[in-house]
């Protein structure tokens, strides 16, 4: 069967219901769902009109076979978890008797360990930040200050409204981060005070209320604008460009290697499973050979 555009413009009832129980239930990000919605529109465009009951095992198999030769394992590996997760809800609503997708292997991929950020370049990037002048200057500074000072995803950063935040306390109330949780993070001396800056300058606007990181549109900023925002700020120092995601992995990273135990950065990165924060320990071999020479009686 020749794979067919995807169809884009159809709602397809079974696609809805589930990302609605993945929403309700499964607390399922924005993004999920949308990646989630993709996945199912790119089968459908592939099946043409063939019903959901009708499909096979081997009609996934030629499915993800074409999908093999166009994008990474990790990609594929994707599809695959949604594949089971779509019929394997099929099923239990009793929209058919078996789930095609529950004996299809998954691909093996290697695991990349995290990207992050030497301790002296984010000197130099928090250095080079010019004095705020302004509030969009004094919110690119208090931004960067948060996502590296509490380890935040940039879409939790940006969801930050004052209401979330106790300057006073130094802590941020994080809402609906991945998998729908609350957690509380402190709030670094620096991001408090850039924090600060960025009130005072922002005080035209009335007293503190809604969003913290604003556009120039004064509605809430959005996570692309928060990437390009990092790229201007190393660039600007001469600095290699990284994704935002790359300071949530220098704040475990170095929290880790200053002896930081992994159930505190677990609880700080908000990580469901202990497992994901163990990635980190690739960054402290220096520390652990440092114990070693001190301690091990043959070293």
């Amino acid at each position: 069967m020749a794979e067919a555009e995807e169809d884009t413009g159809r709602v397809d009832p079974e696609v809805a219901a589930y990302l609605e129980h993945l929403r309700v239930e499964r607390r399922a990000s924005v993004h999920t769902l949308r990646a989630y919605d993709a996945e199912l529109r790119r089968l459908a465009g592939f099946l043409g009109d063939r019903s959901w009951s009708d499909v096979s095992a081997d009609d996934l198999r030629r499915f993800l076979a074409g999908r093999a030769g166009e994008v990474e394992r990790r990609s594929v590996a994707r599809t695959v978890a949604v594949l089971r997760g779509f019929f394997g809800f099929g099923k239990r609503r009793g929209r058919r008797a078996d789930n095609p997708a529950a004996g299809i292997g998954s691909p093996r991929f290697r695991r990349s360990l995290p990207r992050w950020v030497a301790e002296s370049d984010l000197d130099r990037l928090f250095r080079s930040l010019p004095a705020p002048s302004d509030e969009w200057s004094a919110r690119d500074a208090a931004l960067l200050e948060v996502l590296y000072g509490c380890g935040l995803r940039a879409s939790e950063a940006v969801a930050l409204d004052w209401s979330d935040l106790s300057l006073e306390e130094g802590r941020a109330h994080v809402r609906r981060g991945k998998g729908a949780k609350d957690r509380f993070v402190p709030l670094g001396g620096a991001a408090v005070d850039a924090l600060r800056t960025l009130a005072a300058l922002a005080a035209a606007d009335g007293p503190r209320r809604g969003p913290v990181f604003r556009n120039r549109s004064r509605k809430r900023l959005d996570v692309r604008s928060v990437g390009r925002i990092l790229s201007r700020a190393l660039r600007a120092c001469g600095l290699a460009e990284v994704n935002p995601h790359a300071l949530r992995h220098s704040c475990a990273t170095h929290l880790l290697d200053s002896g930081a135990d992994l159930r505190s950065i677990q609880e700080l990165l908000g990580h469901a499973s202990l497992a994901t924060t163990q990635r980190y320990t690739h960054v402290s071999l220096a520390r652990l050979r440092a114990a070693y020479s001190r301690f091990h009686p043959r070293a």
